[in-house]
């Protein structure tokens, strides 16, 4: 049965409590996140129906935000997700050839995972960093003026952090 931990039920309280009554729906966002990051980084329609049941909504008003919303995974992702950003700015910029580059290194396109659960690639709407393009998000860290050899040492990093963190 999927139940969020007592901390963060805790939490979904009080993000509802900045709501008025009635307007629970409003938590969607903030709690979609926290189910995210709970339930191993993706979204699966058990956990989105536990978040309508928690809001006091239907399920379809959940999963219109979580399938709008590039930020939310609906499917398991690797350990790095690389989420490029495909928006005019940075495709002026080459974030075609980014995510071609990625692909071909990685043997994944938009939207795979390697086969170890290591990497998944996505391509995103428009970060708002277009000055720095191209460039996509890695966890929280925004990674810019993308080129070829950016790549090969983000995907290096990746691996040595990888093999620290085990």
């Amino acid at each position: 049965m999927i139940k969020f931990s007592e901390k963060s039920l805790q939490e979904v309280q009080r993000i509802i409590s900045f709501y008025p009554e009635g307007k629970q729906k409003s938590a969607v966002i903030p709690v979609l996140h926290l189910a995210q990051q709970e339930f191993g980084g993706w979204l699966d329609v058990p956990v989105m129906d536990y978040v309508a049941s928690l809001l006091s909504i239907t399920p379809i008003e959940v999963y219109e935000v979580a399938t709008f919303y590039s930020m939310y995974n609906l499917k398991p992702v690797g350990k790095y997700l690389f989420e490029v950003c495909q928006t005019g700015p940075c495709m002026l910029n080459g974030s075609d050839d980014i995510i071609k580059y990625i692909d071909d290194k990685l043997g994944i396109k938009p939207g795979e995972t390697t086969n170890d659960g290591m990497f998944t690639l996505k391509t995103v709407e428009c970060l708002g960093a277009c000055g720095y393009a191209p460039m996509m998000q890695l966890g929280k860290k925004y990674r810019e003026h993308l080129t070829k050899a950016k790549i090969d040492q983000i995907v290096e990093e990746c691996g040595r952090s990888a093999v620290t963190n085990n």
